[in-house]
């Protein structure tokens, strides 16, 4: 087994596990897959929090008007009076004006947002730090695991304008979103080893990680055109502040021992000059008594 640790942008993304033989085509295709599945997610859950907030979205008709806007034009939210939360909704206005302010109930808000975080965990980034492997069955259960949520919540659907349901329906629309900056194309993705592209034509894992299964190796992930990403550096950031740590001890073991030589070299007696001076006329009058 090999194990990948993935990186983007010297960020840690998550881990995946295969084998020497695998073809780097492969490969690319299911990092990929993983890589935008938890983006995915992480942008229904972020919805879904509003969701519980604010009830459903506007649509597209009203989305951005202002509430006399919307009564001058005689505009009408129809699937908002279609789609009302299970239990009941209390009123409350959404601040930016993008959900019709019918808030589910407390029952049904507990529904929705800690079905958010059992969904978060599933596909989190600390998942590297305990060592487990992301897969792409694993992001696809936390789809599912929301979009049962949202099901129980709404049994009669959200309005098919709601980004929720595009997401689930896969037919979302990121054009034009600061999320379309993070999706990566996979015809133009590109995985880095120690500084060096894998390329797609017909090499294996193997031809970059060397003869040894059982290894685990850090790889970049980055689209086609953005140039080599930076090296991993010789220590990380823990490694780093314990090697300033030891060098400060030493360095100031040192200070004391040169201390310690000073105080020695002063209160010793042949470092009296006094002394020395006296020791010196004495020895000069002996040897003059003696020449004579």
């Amino acid at each position: 087994m090999v194990l990948i640790h993935i990186k983007r942008n010297d960020e840690s993304q998550f881990l995946i596990d295969t084998n020497r033989g695998t073809p780097v085509e492969q490969l690319v295709k299911n990092v990929v897959t993983i890589f935008n599945g938890r983006l995915k997610v992480e942008r229904i859950c972020c919805e879904m929090e509003e969701l519980a907030k604010y009830g459903t979205l506007y649509p597209p008709e009203i989305l951005g008007l202002t509430e006399e806007q919307v009564s001058e034009l005689k505009l009408d939210d129809h699937w908002g009076e279609q789609c009302i939360p299970s239990g009941g909704f209390t009123f409350v206005k959404d601040p930016i004006g993008r959900r019709n302010g019918k808030q589910p109930k407390k029952e049904m808000q507990d529904v929705l947002t800690n079905t958010v975080k059992e969904a978060k965990a599933m596909i989190s980034k600390k998942l590297v730090t305990e060592g487990k492997c992301l897969t792409a069955k694993m992001v696809q259960n936390a789809i599912e695991l929301l979009k049962g949520a949202v099901m129980i919540v709404y049994p009669m659907k959200l309005p098919p304008h709601d980004v929720i349901r595009m997401e689930f329906e896969n037919i979302e629309d990121l054009a034009g979103t600061q999320a379309s900056k993070e999706v990566i194309d996979p015809m133009a993705a590109q995985l880095w080893f120690c500084g060096r592209e894998l390329y797609t034509d017909g090499k294996t894992v193997g031809d970059y990680v060397g003869k040894i299964e059982n290894c685990k190796v850090i790889m970049k992930l980055s689209m086609r055109g953005s140039g080599a990403p930076g090296r991993e550096p010789v220590m990380n950031e823990n490694e780093r502040k314990q090697w300033m740590l030891q060098a400060y001890r030493r360095q100031e073991e040192l200070k004391k021992l040169d201390a310690d030589d000073d105080d020695s070299y002063l209160n010793s007696e042949w470092a009296d000059s006094g002394n020395l001076k006296r020791s010196f006329h004495g020895i000069s009058n002996i040897s003059w008594r003696v020449g004579k």
